[in-house]
């Protein structure tokens, strides 16, 4: 009896976050991959839905060969886990990924209902985030700090950088904080090829997601009104923070206690 009724609880929960996963419109996962299984007699199905939203992830991550051109798979993961849950209005999610140097290529802009990789481009971060590599965060006025997470892309304005791009951050105690910091996409002469032949790296911001003069047109273009941003590093205490990451794990978490289940039956 003990079992039966874990198990129930079990698929009512995952069933309800598979169910979350759903966006209006833009799913590039089949749906028969995400029906809703409340029957504990379907422990498996359970297991091959939340098995199909993996598979799905390392697909499109394959199929764009992002590996080749330096994203990792956990930033990859990430981004598309807590792109699913935020349903955003519009299908492409620009990634961030702070792993790297800041020598390289580490803006990926994917449109996920296209199936392809957009643009892919030089980044700054924060100026006390870090010297060639970011590995500090901030969500504070004054840090001069890069927040991770996800943030929604607004609309856009004319400031001293030029044409640049209004973010919200999403996540409480992480980025949420964005808008009242000026914490926005813009141009700089500091992101260049240019600028790291002659000092090893990029330039740095006061915490904002700085592209170059070359590219921010169509950066914003891109993004504007209802796309994306997300802001990878390979940081515990920020996943612990992330109920969007929260989500994602328990989603995780249901495909390996499903399978377990099966295996020992």
């Amino acid at each position: 009896m003990k079992r039966t009724t874990i198990l129930f609880v079990f698929g009512t929960i995952l069933a309800g976050l598979l169910a979350g996963f759903q966006r209006n419109g833009s799913s590039f996962i089949n749906e028969k991959s995400l029906e809703k299984t409340t029957s504990i007699s379907n422990i498996d199905s359970v297991g091959e839905s939340a098995q199909a939203l993996e598979s799905a992830c390392q697909a499109l991550y394959d199929s764009l060969h992002l590996q080749s051109i330096g994203l990792s798979k956990d930033a990859f993961r990430q981004a598309w886990f807590g792109f699913q849950q935020e349903k955003f209005s519009r299908p492409i999610l620009a990634i961030v990924d702070f792993s790297q140097s800041s020598r390289n290529k580490r803006l990926y802009i994917v449109d996920f209902e296209a199936k392809k990789l957009v643009l892919n481009t030089y980044v700054a971060h924060g100026r006390n985030s870090g010297n060639e590599f970011a590995q500090k965060f901030s969500n504070e006025n004054s840090s001069y700090q890069s927040s991770l997470g996800f943030y929604r892309a607004l609309d856009v304005y004319q400031g001293k950088h030029g044409l640049s791009l209004k973010l919200q951050g999403l996540e409480k105690n992480i980025n949420d904080r964005a808008l009242e910091r000026a914490i926005v996409l813009h141009g700089a002469d500091y992101v260049s090829e240019s600028f790291i032949r002659q000092t090893g790296r990029l330039g740095r911001s006061l915490g904002c997601p700085a592209v170059s003069y070359a590219d921010h047109k169509v950066v914003i273009e891109t993004l504007r009104n209802g796309a994306g941003m997300f802001l990878y590093y390979p940081d515990d205490s920020y996943v612990a923070l992330s109920k969007l990451l929260q989500k994602a794990s328990n989603v995780s978490q249901g495909f390996a206690a499903a399978t377990s289940f099966a295996s020992s039956k």
